[in-house]
């Protein structure tokens, strides 16, 4: 084999590969031993079918046109260890010359790790907003917690908004009842839009015992798109009791015996979570300082590739809850074009810092221990709800373990930025990696 390789751009090359016919034996062998497998001649056992009968029956062409895919991911290999090219993503071969019996020319595209340098790390400064708590933000966590203690109370009065009504429904169209439109003692938050649109208009001001009708237009089933008039009949109507703001509502909602101690504890929340907002500030800072300071070229193929897997996980999402791609950007009113430069803006970004992430884990030689990759695997697995082998399983066979390693990887790398890297809040004062990892650890095992 020959090989030469041009520079088409710092992140792509296109590489040029000679194979005399000699070297392509073992390919073209292996390949009439699977067509022999496959074909059923008469007067022939399977897999024992001669080379001529099998160039007869089958044609010399798609025995020649199958040891070469076989052959080209081989000899693509071999060029790119010879060069010692940095590949990324998949190349794109095209086959310039086939003579039988005699030579094999094909090209491969590919993207390539661009050179990068490092800046210094420890001239990076970033400035992160300042903790700072409103007791406002507390009466709110305060609040929530009120709402989850609520009891419901009936009470003999026409329905207002916030109440809880026990209602009855069904739907017709023409006359003629919707199937699956009706349903009996639904519980429902007056004003919530929950339900049906129109309800809630049609239920304030009605009391236990009353019906009325009114106009909805359906969505789903055999009458969608068509207005059904739907008779609602209220059963019962509770309003919400808060319980009251004392240390027995503390010693009901929490582990704290006062109100005090309750605030507290909520404050100390609100600042762990308002210092993890400080972390992931930071991070975003100086990773986009650290990209437009190396100034990071992104290989096309590869963003191409994010993109597209990217857009596929959007489709994928929006059809686990029954919606389409068109539907979304009807709600969004945006184009598919506006949502792929949308979609290319941010895999170029998160490839660049990828790249970065690379070259900083190159220079400063960071190993991944078996103990860290495994730690991955099993949260990873939590996650997708699956036994930790069975999901590392599933990872081999898709090729993606090596993925999750240099994810991995890339993340100590990220660690050393951060230890290194100066940060600063609004006011001033020095931010303590120390107390931000600490509340990033915390978060990792709420999350986990």
């Amino acid at each position: 084999m020959k090989s030469t390789v041009e520079t088409l751009s710092p992140t792509r090359v296109r590489l040029a590969i000679e194979v005399p016919f000699v070297e392509l034996e073992p390919s073209l062998r292996k390949a009439y031993r699977e067509i022999g497998q496959q074909v059923t001649i008469p007067g022939f056992r399977k897999g024992k079918v001669p080379s001529n009968v099998i160039d007869q029956r089958v044609g010399r062409g798609a025995v020649l046109n199958e040891a070469v895919q076989e052959a080209i991911p081989q000899q693509l290999l071999a060029a790119v260890r010879e060069h010692e090219v940095k590949t990324l993503g998949r190349p794109e071969v095209e086959i310039t010359e086939l003579t039988d019996g005699e030579l094999l020319k094909f090209t491969a595209e590919v993207d390539v790790r661009p050179e990068i340098t490092i800046p210094d790390l420890s001239g990076v400064e970033v400035t992160v907003d300042e903790v700072q708590i409103d007791e406002t933000e507390i009466d709110e966590q305060v609040k929530g917690l009120r709402e989850r203690f609520a009891t419901l109370k009936t009470v003999e009065r026409p329905a207002a908004e916030g109440d809880y009504v026990q209602i009855d429904l069904a739907a017709t169209v023409d006359g003629a009842e919707v199937p699956g439109g009706s349903a009996s003692n639904i519980s429902h938050e007056v004003g919530s839009k929950q339900l049906l649109p129109g309800l809630d208009e049609v239920l304030v001001g009605q009391a236990a015992g009353d019906s009325t009708t009114f106009v909805t237009q359906l969505v789903a089933g055999d009458f969608a798109g068509r207005d059904a008039d739907v008779a609602v009949t209220v059963r019962t109507v509770k309003e919400k009791e808060l319980p009251e703001l004392n240390d027995e509502f503390a010693q009901l909602a929490s582990e704290f015996d006062t109100l005090e101690e309750l605030r507290g504890d909520l404050r100390e929340r609100v600042a762990k979570s308002k210092r993890l907002e400080q972390v992931y500030a930071a991070r975003d800072k100086a990773l986009a300082q650290l990209v437009e300071a190396a100034s990071i070229p992104a290989p096309e193929g590869v963003v191409r590739e994010e993109v597209d897997h990217r857009k596929q996980a959007m489709v994928d999402q929006l059809e686990r809850i029954g919606a389409s791609l068109e539907e979304y950007l009807a709600a969004e009113e945006k184009t598919e074009e506006q949502i792929d430069t949308e979609l290319t803006e941010a895999a170029t970004e998160g490839v660049k810092i990828q790249l970065l992430l690379d070259t900083l884990a190159d220079a400063e030689q960071v190993q991944v221990t078996d103990d860290e990759f495994g730690h991955e695997i099993m949260h990873r697995a939590q996650r997708a709800g699956m036994a930790p082998q069975q999901y590392y399983d599933q990872l081999v066979r898709s090729g993606a373990a090596t993925a999750i390693f240099g994810d991995v990887r890339r993340g100590k790398a990220l660690s050393t930025v951060m230890e290194r890297i100066k940060i600063t809040d609004t006011a001033g004062n020095p931010v303590s990696l120390d107390e931000l990892r600490a509340a990033s650890e915390e978060e990792h095992g709420h999350e986990h």
